[in-house]
């Protein structure tokens, strides 16, 4: 059995020693660590990796994208998928930030505690607030994706706008499970913003580090909310209320996550779906796939 080789591309001058460290504990024999990866030279990293390796043995080398910049390396992961060509191929997973990992085990999370698929009762009802970046961006996607209405919030209604529109037209999800809302922090009664909180099963802030989206004011209208995601772990709390070490805690009629109470799951994703792109050469692991994975391991137990 020829030692597992995993490539790591990161988009970042530095590549990321928390990734790196993840991958040896997930199993990899070998590392290759490459910064500064961009779209113009990731073709010859990776040719280098397909035409090493031959038969059953091309499966123990694999592919992990990074980098904090989630645009730039979507761009490198779609160039390196282009690479390929018939069985000549590279197991590929694609995590910038941890996007995609943590926003599937918020959603793991909530499926714990809220039916996510609809029924002809009722459609889970979903408020992602800092809707607008990398992690809120992948929740709404694959809360939408199970089944949910997601209400995408902003600080700029055009903006939220945007981010459907794009998730729209590259997932091909109905735009009805969508809405831009416009919201900026402080709660304020009678606006777009309460009508939905008010109405929302999940509610999961994603937002950046130093801003809580949603206050005292906030919470209280949110009557209906049965579980509150908080992924910021850095103070102020995103969600008002929240710890980062949360997890599962009832808090009134909700159960709450912190950052580090989802985190556990996330890492059990990560290090899940780098052992999978090591047996399966033509696996190229999104948002989707981690979900899928994801749910796998808690239905396993």
């Amino acid at each position: 059995m020829p030692k597992k080789i995993l490539i790591q591309l990161d988009c970042d001058p530095q590549p990321s020693t928390f990734d790196a460290v993840v991958a040896v504990d997930a199993g990899t024999d070998v590392l290759l660590r490459h910064g500064g990866v961009t779209v113009e030279n990731v073709v010859s990293l990776v040719h280098g990796g397909m035409f090493t390796r031959g038969g059953a043995d091309l499966a123990s080398t694999a592919i992990f994208i990074g980098g904090s910049d989630v645009a730039v390396a979507e761009a490198v992961a779609a160039r390196v998928r282009s690479t390929f060509f018939g069985p000549v191929r590279l197991g590929v997973l694609v995590d910038p930030s941890g996007a995609n990992t943590t926003a599937a085990a918020a959603v793991v999370a909530a499926g714990r505690h809220v039916p996510l698929v609809p029924d002809a009762a009722a459609v889970c009802r979903a408020v992602v607030l800092g809707g607008t970046g990398p992690v809120g961006q992948r929740v709404a996607r694959l809360l939408a994706g199970k089944g949910a209405h997601v209400a995408i919030a902003s600080r700029s209604w055009e903006r939220a706008e945007h981010v459907v529109r794009g998730i729209v037209e590259a997932t091909g999800l109905p735009a009805a499970r969508f809405e831009a809302i416009e919201h900026h922090g402080a709660y304020r009664a009678e606006s777009a913003f309460a009508r939905v909180i008010a109405a929302a099963d999940v509610i999961v802030a994603a937002g950046a580090a130093g801003a809580t989206l949603l206050d005292t004011a906030g919470r209280r209208a949110a009557v209906t909310a049965r579980v509150l995601i908080d992924l910021n772990a850095v103070p102020p709390a995103g969600i008002e209320g929240l710890a980062a070490g949360d997890k599962a805690r009832t808090d009134g009629g909700a159960v709450v996550y912190g950052a580090v109470g989802v985190g556990g799951t996330k890492m059990k994703i990560h290090r899940a779906a780098i052992g999978r792109i090591f047996t399966a050469n033509d696996a190229f692991l999104d948002a989707e796939d981690l979900l899928a994975i994801g749910e796998r391991l808690e239905a396993a137990g």
